[in-house]
């Protein structure tokens, strides 16, 4: 540390900057800056985190659409083989040869386990499947909640609804 006095020079100097004359040189953020991030950053959470809910729910559609698919597919090779197509669930998610074989655990819940696979009209030459939402996806669009296929390959809803994309 020097003991030369102050000239007049390093005295305006030093009063000027902000640590000079006793003062705190100040560092940080203040109060309000951070509570105005911290709102800024709760806006966006919000906003995103409701996207990607909806995401989440129009990407397990697909769940529904794929085991339509499925059962749409099986049902025609299983008409084939037996002159008939398979009337009951159990049909459905029996092995081959004696069902379809296609994979759904025995309350005919998808995989995911979000979607219910159940039979709602079948005879010997037609049938109607519907896959009906179950667990979280029942926060779905009421209008996208359930899906049927028959053997004439209509879907309902149709295949050109938002609720096939």
């Amino acid at each position: 540390m020097s003991t030369a006095p102050m000239t007049r020079h390093r005295r305006a100097a030093c009063a000027a900057s902000p640590a000079g004359r006793g003062g705190r040189r100040q560092a940080g953020f203040s109060l309000m800056e951070l509570m105005i991030t911290v709102a800024i950053v709760a806006i966006l959470a919000t906003i995103a985190t409701a996207n990607y809910k909806s995401y989440s729910l129009r990407a397990n559609r697909v769940e529904a659409r794929q085991a339509l698919l499925s059962i749409q597919a099986a049902q025609e090779k299983f008409f084939l083989q037996n002159n008939s197509y398979a009337t009951t669930l159990a049909q459905i998610v029996a092995p081959a040869p004696g069902g379809l074989g296609v994979p759904l655990d025995a309350s005919g819940n998808t995989p995911g386990g979000h979607y219910q696979m159940s039979v709602v009209a079948a005879t010997q030459t037609t049938y109607t499947v519907q896959a009906t939402a179950i667990a979280g996806q029942v926060k779905d669009d009421a209008a996208c909640q359930t899906y049927q296929v028959n053997e004439q390959g209509v879907f309902t809803p149709p295949s050109g609804s938002i609720c096939w994309h």
